[in-house]
């Protein structure tokens, strides 16, 4: 499944932007928010989801990569998100603000960076329907894919299918048509993808379309 990340897209063409992915065969829309403290760049916040909403069928799944997310989760589920994913770096005890999205109907997600320790996940796996790899450090577009994300996806990958099968192993970061079929053998099975979408001289729909093939 794969889910462009608007960071990479044109402002100004975005809704068009995204209904070009939903025609590729776009699973969802990721939605990158960052608040300048967790990660060194701000970017997005609830008004772009609320846009957003009544363009594409898509579900819209929101990234908060900020140091609070307790504080930015109830006006991204009000703007019209479908899943909110936060980072365990800042919520080492996530349970209350799993429960908190759940109990809105809406998906939730968990997020960590490429030093954290993939075990430090297991406890929450049963909890969640996402559990997010990051293979790059967020703040920043098109960055290169980390090598070592593989191994760690495979570990990520043995957690998941001993502990709740259901739940979505995604990864976002230097995702694109090189690296793709890597992640994808390696047990990822959601693919966040900017720049290989947005960026592409093919276009959104035929850059979409290739990214699926070459994930499956």
């Amino acid at each position: 499944m794969l889910a462009p990340s608007i960071l990479a897209a044109d402002f100004s063409r975005l809704g068009d932007l995204v209904t070009l992915t939903e025609a590729g065969g776009a699973d969802r829309v990721h939605v990158d928010v960052m608040d300048g403290h967790f990660v060194p760049n701000l970017s997005m916040g609830s008004v772009v989801v609320k846009g957003l909403r009544p363009v594409t069928r898509l579900p819209l799944e929101v990234h908060l990569m900020v140091e609070a997310p307790a504080r930015f989760t109830d006006g991204f589920l009000k703007a019209g998100a479908d899943s909110i994913i936060f980072h365990l770096e800042v919520m080492p005890d996530p349970i209350e603000l799993i429960r908190h999205v759940r109990g809105h109907g809406k998906k939730v997600g968990l997020a960590f960076n490429p030093d954290y320790d993939v075990k430090r996940t297991e406890p929450f796996l049963a909890d969640i329907d996402l559990a997010l790899c990051m293979t790059v450090f967020p703040g920043f577009g098109g960055q290169a894919y980390i090598p070592e994300s593989t191994g760690r996806i495979r570990e990520l990958r043995r957690l998941i299918d001993r502990v709740n099968p259901r739940c979505e192993l995604e990864v976002d970061g230097g995702i694109d048509q090189r690296t793709i079929g890597e992640a994808a053998a390696a047990g990822a099975t959601v693919f966040v993808a900017g720049t290989a979408v947005f960026g592409d001289p093919a276009g959104p729909t035929a850059a979409t379309r290739e990214l699926i093939r070459l994930a499956k």
